[in-house]
């Protein structure tokens, strides 16, 4: 069964068009990641999917409720983890959550048992009484997933959730989301991190202004570059030195160049990089650094866009 169907949904805000015909569906008890550059137009989507934004064109369900027809029905499925922390921060942890608990419908012990039960996900129950204006930022993070779960939605939107945190609050809240599914819970989560939406992911949509350019599971995705290699140099000089007779090398189907770091894909990394080396030495250019990665998300984006991911 299908718990989220995204139908040709279009948002715009003026002559900018945030959202252009995006479809997807996510099955129920799956992690779905929206995965995309900043200005991607992921949070509109996640806007409209909540019902704070009202679609200009297509439709979605979540749980089988309707965005335009039945808003209320989709709120009573659905738990949000917004970009922007929702939290008040003179109020402890447990205070918070009991606030939002009460917006929520829950009363008495039933509202008790939850925050406890929420508090212990989260990792929290320690520092339950500690004003959330002392916490971290990504205990402030794991606060904003707490208040989320508090009524047991059966389908929760993760919108970039770990921005800006901790290496050890992000592995924690990215083994949350694995830990919902087990739960059985659906969750549909953006990110412009390629290496979270590999890990989490059942299927991936990849989104570029506005649009899917693609969509998949990781294995899927992967196969439309092929077998092709990532090479990524940095040179000791501006990019432009070296690319229009690197875009003629032989076995090179794709460069891009951004801050001094040129990105190739290619055929055969082991033909194609002693060339490039022939060909810097050529325009007296010097190669510095080389990497080189086999097929992921990020070269299934340059190939589709002809960026890279973080561009």
């Amino acid at each position: 069964m299908d718990a989220i169907q995204v139908n040709d949904l279009y948002k715009s805000f003026g002559d900018v068009k945030a959202v252009q015909g995006v479809s997807f569906m996510v099955e129920q008890g799956h992690i779905f990641s929206l995965l995309g550059p900043n200005g991607a137009g992921k949070t509109t989507i996640i806007a409209m999917l909540s019902t704070l934004l009202r679609p200009d064109q297509g439709d979605a369900q979540v749980m089988g409720h309707s965005i335009r027809e039945d808003p209320m029905g989709v709120k009573s499925v659905l738990g949000v983890v917004p970009q922007e922390i929702a939290l008040y921060e003179d109020l402890s942890a447990r205070e918070n959550l009991t606030f939002w608990g009460k917006m929520y419908g829950l009363r008495g012990p039933i509202l008790k048992t939850r925050v406890d039960e929420v508090l212990e996900m989260i990792g929290l129950t320690e520092r339950a009484k500690g004003a959330v204006s002392k916490f971290s930022g990504g205990m402030k993070r794991r606060v904003n997933i707490g208040v989320a779960l508090l009524h047991k939605p059966q389908v929760i939107y993760m919108d970039e959730p770990t921005v800006g945190i901790d290496p050890q609050s992000r592995r924690n809240i990215l083994d949350s989301v694995v830990a919902l599914k087990d739960q059985g819970m659906t969750v549909l989560y953006t990110t412009h991190y390629m290496e979270e939406a590999q890990e989490l992911s059942d299927e991936i949509a990849i989104m570029d202004i506005g649009k899917v350019v693609a969509e998949g599971t990781h294995n899927e995705l992967v196969k439309i570059v092929g077998e092709m290699d990532r090479i990524t140099l940095t040179i000791n000089t501006e990019g432009s030195r070296v690319l229009e007779d690197w875009k003629a090398v032989s076995g090179v189907t794709q460069i891009t160049s951004e801050d001094g770091v040129i990105t190739v894909l290619a055929d055969d990394s082991n033909l194609v990089l002693p060339r490039l080396f022939d060909s810097a030495a050529n325009l007296d250019v010097r190669i510095t650094s080389v990497d080189i990665q086999e097929p992921n998300l990020e070269a299934v984006f340059l190939h589709l866009t002809g960026r890279a991911l973080r561009d």
